[in-house]
Parts: structure tokens; sequence; C-alpha cells
């Protein structure tokens, strides 16, 4: 379209917020539209912490990433991957092992179009038009198929993502279908948005997800996210608001009391 930045796909509505986009104008990011930003904007005004939260959950991610690809794991399945910004996914596992394989699902087009402009020449890294609430098109993807060896121990990332799915699409079969499909000694990483703590504030940002965003937002309870990991062992610390899942150091530790606006955990398959 005339006037639109040169990596924007043919097609795309801007006048609609997409939530990848959103959680890049938290992040600081550059590939978002007017739309986009003034959610981020009613967000912010709703939780004055939650660009802090969303740092937080892109720190987690790599701390994650990282415990997994200690623990031996080499490849790695990430749904709602979003727009890469740094530290991604393939940075933090390539850094630790260069080896080491990643495929990225998304259903976002700018997402898709930016991932695939950073990883070309990845031969151990591409992304996947896909959509969680289809898990077995996931899994039987060619792009799928190439880079996870579901016969080996892999890691599936549903971070910040799941809670995009609505208790009507069953997003616990979802991540059921996902997590049969993992050999032993796999992981499952999930970061997910949660009422605990201000449920006022949780709900009110429910509903302006559900006015201005393509997909609306379902906060859900400490015990409804546990129910990802049934089958699974959670490892240490469990499951947690998302800093206080094994920080880099004490100074990382936020003050006590402080909303998160998510519950994080990593579990591995028996």
């Amino acid at each position: 379209m005339t006037g639109q930045p040169s990596w924007v796909p043919p097609g795309i509505d801007t006048q609609r917020a997409n939530v990848a986009r959103v959680y890049d104008y938290l992040l600081g990011g550059s590939h978002n539209f007017l739309a986009d930003q003034d959610v981020g904007r009613m967000i912010a005004a709703l939780e004055p912490n939650a660009r802090a939260i969303g740092r937080a959950n892109r720190a987690f991610l790599g701390r994650a990433v990282r415990v997994l690809a200690d623990a031996g794991i080499r490849q790695f399945l990430d749904i709602g991957s979003g727009i890469p910004t740094e530290g991604s996914v393939h940075e933090v596992a390539q850094q630790a092992a260069p080896d080491a394989r990643v495929a990225y699902v998304d259903v976002d087009p700018v997402a898709i179009a930016h991932s695939r402009a950073i990883l070309e020449g990845n031969q151990n890294a591409m992304v996947i038009d896909a959509d969680l609430r289809e898990p077995e098109k996931i899994l039987a993807h060619d792009g799928t198929q190439h880079m996870i060896d579901f016969s080996q121990p892999a890691g599936l990332l549903l971070v910040a993502v799941l809670h995009f799915i609505a208790d009507a699409e069953d997003p616990w079969r979802i991540v059921a279908t996902l997590r049969d499909r993992l050999a032993p000694g796999s992981y499952l990483v999930v970061c997910h948005g949660t009422d605990e703590g201000k449920p006022t504030v949780a709900h009110a940002a429910e509903k302006v997800y559900d006015r201005g965003v393509s997909a609306g937002l379902h906060m859900r309870s400490r015990a409804e996210i546990l129910r990802f990991f049934d089958g699974f062992e959670l490892v240490d610390p469990g499951v947690v608001p998302i800093p206080l899942w094994r920080p880099d150091s004490p100074a990382d530790v936020p003050e006590p009391g402080k909303f998160w606006g998510g519950l994080v955990g990593v579990a591995q398959k028996p």
C-alpha cells in the first residue's frame, strides 16, 4: 500500500491491532502501526508496569532456552513466536550450541516476513505460517518435519500465546496434542497471563484486547495454567511470576508484591 514501509507485506490491515505487533510496540520495537500503538498505550495506562512485563517475559524466554540448551536440547519448536527481537530463540540456542535447530510458528504476516528476512541464510532455523489452534497441521507441516526430529527430545515453547486461545477452543487439548508428540526428555516452556494479584487490571486489559485487537485476551488462574503441564514434571522453581524463574542475579529479583501479569514454568516429559 502507498506510504507503507517496505517491510509491510501486501494486504495487511494496519487499521486493526495485532497481538504480535502490540507486543513489539511494548518492547520498543518498530514493526507496529498506529492501531497497535494505541492498544499498547491503553494497556500501559491500565498497568504502568506493562513495558517491564514485556521485557521480563523476553528475558525469561532467553533464560529458559539457555537452561534447555545446557540440558542437551538441540531442537526447539516456538509457537506464537511473534516478531523476532534481540535475544530470539535461535540466537540464544545457537550461541550455546551452533547446531541447534529452531522452527518458529506464527500467523501474523508481519512477524513471518520479518522472521524470514532475519533467518535468511540460517540453515538451522525457519519460520512456519501456521495457527496454534490447529496443532495437527503444525506437527505435520513440512517445515516442522524438516527441523524437528520428534523421536529425540525437543523444547516446545508456548510463551505469551496461550492466553489468546479462548476456553471454547480448548487450549488444554491443543497443548496435550503437542505434548503427546514429544519424546521423553523433552521440555515444555509456558508463559501465560494471569489475573492473580490484580484481577481488576487483568480484566480491564481483557476488555481492551477484546475491543481493539484481532485476538481476545483470556487471563487464567494458577490452577488453570498448571493443567497445561499435565503428565510433565515441573523443574525448580515451579510455576512462578515471570521474573522469579531462575533470575540471572539477585539484583534481577523485583520488589515484593509487584504485579507481573503472568506466570511461567518449565517442565520435562518423563
